[in-house]
């Protein structure tokens, strides 16, 4: 019987070409596991109505971790379009079957490390060492979204909140509403993450990304709980910017920083802007960790008009597979990587 058990969801477009090369990488250095393949991507949808079939769930509650290539992503209206036609007006919508993975597996902490290799000529800078850790499940994330905005929910908005009455005038189909959730359990984690493993890595600072002086109350949450858990770290000093500052000085003074964490709006954005300063989403990896599974993946989307040619930088994902050797403490096999 293999060690691990280790599902590979290709996905679509580019997805499959890195995901070859995965393999490769994994053949080559005899891991002692047993590959299942999983139905994941966008022909699922147009297909089946689910771009993340049940039977793939199913599967991965059998597997210790799963590796993920790219997958095709689009508009609720543009994908209701590509919906094969007997599969139309049938109530399908469609949803992000990486968000849903992340939310089915409590996946909270998305780690991508973004650090500058030598003799790269699309390296910003030759010094930059960064890790953001982003809340994987809460904030914007949270799938709680309503249009046209119900008159219920209008009426408790108005009741509760003074600030809604600039909008009492307005239709509700003119309305859209997104909210903006973070707990206290979501904040805590992802902090306590980020701390343990700067203190596991020797890196000398953590810092907190988020818009306190705006977004009061979530934001608010992060700051405060980021502070009260920075107290049992000593050792490592606890740094809190703004998310725009940061921006600012991540492209002036990159090399200054190394572990970031902050909520789920805010790391897909700023782990972005830090691939780019170590050459682009082909050198950006990821991981998506809980308690007890993980998904890791290159950080870059499907490009479906570069599927089957292999010219796509395959990088990210052998980095992807580097993070998932080290998270199954296959650490002799990691540093091959």
């Amino acid at each position: 019987m293999a060690k691990y058990k280790i599902s590979l969801l290709p996905g679509d477009g580019i997805g499959r070409d890195v995901m070859d090369a995965a393999e490769i990488i994994l053949d080559g250095i005899s891991l002692d596991a047993e590959y299942k393949a999983g139905d994941i991507g966008w022909e699922f949808w147009k297909n089946e109505g689910n771009p993340l079939p049940e039977r793939t769930l199913e599967m991965l509650k059998g597997c210790d971790c799963a590796l993920f290539g790219a997958i095709t992503s689009k508009p609720k209206e543009e994908a209701e379009k590509e919906l094969n036609i007997n599969l139309e007006n049938k109530g399908y919508i469609y949803t992000s079957p990486i968000v849903k993975l992340r939310k089915e597996f409590d996946l909270y902490a998305n780690v991508r490390p973004c650090k500058s290799f030598p003799a790269n000529p699309l390296n910003y800078r030759d010094d930059i060492d960064i890790v953001i850790f982003r809340e994987n499940t809460e904030d914007l994330y949270s799938g709680v979204e309503f249009y046209p905005l119900p008159e219920e929910v209008m009426q408790v908005l108005l009741k509760y909140n003074a600030n809604m009455r600039k909008y009492s005038d307005v239709a509700l189909d003119e309305i859209a509403l997104s909210c903006r959730i973070l707990t206290k359990n979501g904040c805590r984690r992802i902090i306590k993450s980020a701390f343990e493993y700067a203190e596991k890595n020797g890196y000398k600072s953590v810092t907190v990304v988020e818009k306190p002086n705006v977004i009061r109350e979530t934001s608010g949450m992060m700051i405060r709980e980021a502070r009260d858990i920075a107290s049992n770290y000593p050792e490592i000093e606890h740094w809190e910017t703004n998310v725009d500052a940061m921006a600012m000085w991540l492209v002036k003074n990159p090399q200054n920083y190394s572990v970031i964490a902050t909520s789920n709006m805010f790391g897909d954005i700023i782990s972005d802007l830090c691939a780019q300063l170590v050459g682009g989403l082909g050198f950006a990896s990821s991981g998506n960790i809980g308690d007890k599974f993980a998904v890791f993946e290159p950080t870059h989307g499907s490009a479906p008009k570069y599927a089957g040619q292999y010219k796509v930088n395959p990088i990210a994902m052998i980095l992807s597979v580097k993070l998932m050797l080290e998270y199954l403490s296959e650490n002799s096999m990691s540093e091959i990587l």
